[in-house]
């Protein structure tokens, strides 16, 4: 920087030339042209117009020197300031013709980079802050949902050991009525028999929402399983009157799991399906499989309007916001088996849809459904490590959507 020219000695040689370019116009012109004159009053004349002429030259010359030395860098310097503080990160200040406009810009672009590197620094700790914020928030509900499972099998074990015992006393017994009583008897003794069978059921049912027995894992084929409870159902009359469409997707990678779980699960959205499209005209149900990439929920975030920009400060105006949709569940290999099970039956009501893997929850009439099916589907399918979600169908029903994650990035060959 020590070959640019300061702003001083650029102001004093610049003015220094104007004062001898007048000063020697006006020495040529007394020198020259005053002895022309005849009388006093004529070189009087002519020696305030050449002042006058030399006053204009310097006034025009030196603003000119001082627009080009000071005042036009100092506009184009407040011009790429403004500029910077209105959100351009981009621009920078061009080195200025001396040392003080030099060091000037220099120090601007520096505090613009390091402005700029702050900012994304903090952005990066926004970030971070928001998603442990997320995590937590996840941990939170995990652990009320965890401490709900186990109020439930608390309650369940209660109602085993409480209920249990004396049930199975009341079906011994109603069983040697039925071999004493008459026929008429015998009916009302079977009527009371079932109930009593049915509650042992809804006990049975609760005990696994609560605790789903432990079972050793393995890998299997995803299209194998939908094909074997496609089988089994199949030989039910109920699954007559339903036009079944199968779109499954060759060569599928493995899935690690229970393969009776996925069966249990794939069955009950079966079964529920037929229960939904009762009295519905050309009833139809549509269970595919396909590979997917997994993805993660984008979260758009509330801003205000003086949030500087590239920076999120929503996560302190979310501190008591509702947690927001859950992401596909993790797998290392980027890709998912998805399930699909859907109707063109009346769908689900949205708010019973926000509820429906909750225990007791059910769309059914009473006496035909406990409630618990669809979660204790949803608790086999987190034990492999996947999802059951629900869904609007494209036909209008209802459409439960099962997702695994792939052990292998890319489908097998065959």
């Amino acid at each position: 920087m020590k070959h640019i020219p300061t702003l001083r000695r650029e102001l004093i040689s610049a003015f220094a030339l104007v004062f001898a370019s007048a000063l020697g116009m006006a020495l040529v012109g007394l020198i020259f042209l005053l002895p022309r004159f005849q009388t006093p009053q004529h070189a009087l004349l002519f020696i305030i117009i050449l002042l006058a002429a030399d006053l204009v030259v310097f006034t025009l010359f030196g603003r000119w020197v001082l627009h080009r030395a000071v005042f036009g860098p100092i506009e184009k310097v407040i011009e790429d300031v403004e500029a910077i503080a209105a959100g351009d990160h981009d621009r920078r200040l061009a080195r200025g013709r001396t040392q003080e406009l030099a060091r000037l810009g220099t120090a601007v672009n520096r505090m613009t980079e390091r402005l700029v590197a702050d900012q994304n620094e903090l952005a990066a700790n926004i970030r971070s802050l928001d998603e442990t914020n997320r995590m937590l928030t996840e941990a939170r509900d995990a652990m009320v949902h965890q401490e709900k499972m186990a109020s439930v099998g608390r309650l369940g074990a209660g109602i085993a050991h409480e209920v249990g015992n004396p049930l199975g006393a009341i079906i011994g017994y109603l069983g040697l009525i039925h071999r004493r009583v008459d026929d008429q008897g015998k009916e009302l003794v079977a009527a009371a028999e079932r109930e009593a069978r049915r509650i042992d059921r809804i006990v049975r049912s609760l005990l696994d929402f609560a605790r789903p027995s432990e079972t050793e894992m393995t890998e299997f084929d995803v299209n194998d399983v939908v094909q074997e409870t496609l089988e089994l159902v199949s030989t039910q009359g109920r699954f007559e009157s339903v036009e079944l469409n199968v779109a499954l997707a060759p060569a599928l990678p493995r899935v690690s799991g229970n393969p009776h779980h996925l069966q249990q699960v794939l069955v009950n959205l079966l079964v529920n399906a037929i229960d939904a499209l009762e009295g519905t005209p050309e009833p139809a149900i549509t269970i595919r499989s396909e590979l997917r990439d997994a993805r993660v929920t984008e979260r758009v975030p509330a801003r205000r309007k003086d949030d500087p920009p590239g920076i999120d400060y929503s996560h302190r105006r979310r501190l008591f916001a509702t947690r927001a949709p859950r992401e596909d569940p993790y797998t290392a290999t980027g890709k998912l088996v998805q399930i699909t099970v859907s109707d063109n039956g009346p769908g689900i009501a949205q708010d019973v849809r926000d509820k429906i893997f909750e225990p007791f929850v059910t769309t059914k009439e009473p006496g035909k459904g406990t409630g618990l099916g669809l979660a204790v589907s949803a608790r086999l399918i987190e034990t492999m490590g996947g999802v059951l979600r629900t869904e609007e169908a494209d036909a209008g029903g209802a459409q439960f959507v099962v997702l695994l994650p792939a052990l292998t990035p890319e489908p097998a060959e065959v």
